[in-house]
């Protein structure tokens, strides 16, 4: 059987032809017969579809993926994880490399490739604090995402709840629940 794997870090990542959906497109016209998919940062091992996949692999089944940062974004991790499927008789097939097998050559470009992915990820992750210390420096820096609701909107939503219960005023406004609590703890605080 030929599985495929896709992955991506967020559900929004569609990119470069990195989504869900274009591995899938992708995965399907090279041979997969049915493909896995996972949205969530390649860092961490636990990753429910992939570790469905594994628990369902055989000997002689083929794993299918894109690119070879889809299945491992470190190479402890990646080295571990293609040692494994190969010991179990699993191929590890790469559209923009090939098959990955045991031999010396298979292992050092496997060690290389993965090398360079993490080395990826550790220079997207420098360049991220890089720019975030050059805007700390910058008056009105906020750490974190923009806040959804403006003053008078978050005002309003404080005022609404005086007199009317969360429901109504998640009617009225369409701010959820969770935010206003969060909302009137904040207003509370200041």
């Amino acid at each position: 059987m030929v599985y495929g794997y896709a992955r991506v870090s967020t559900h929004g990542q569609a990119k470069d032809g990195n989504s869900l959906e274009a591995q899938s497109q992708e995965l399907m016209k090279a041979g997969a017969d049915e493909v896995f998919s996972d949205a969530i940062t390649g860092t961490v091992t636990d990753r429910p579809e992939l570790d469905r996949l594994m628990a369902q692999m055989q000997d002689g089944d083929t794993i299918v993926v894109t690119k070879l940062d889809r299945i491992a974004r470190n190479l402890k991790q990646g080295v571990e994880l293609i040692d494994t499927l190969n010991d179990r008789g699993i191929k590890v097939n790469v559209l923009n490399m090939g098959v990955i097998d045991n031999t010396p050559t298979g292992k050092l470009i496997r060690n290389i490739m993965l090398s360079l992915a993490e080395w990826e990820r550790d220079m997207i992750i420098q360049r991220t604090q890089e720019g975030k210390q050059i805007a700390k420096k910058n008056p009105g820096y906020r750490e974190g995402r923009p806040k959804k609701y403006n003053r008078a909107q978050t005002r309003h939503a404080l005022d609404l709840l005086k007199d009317h219960s969360y429901s109504q005023v998640v009617d009225m406004t369409g701010i959820s629940r969770s935010t206003l609590v969060r909302m009137k703890a904040d207003a509370r605080e200041d």
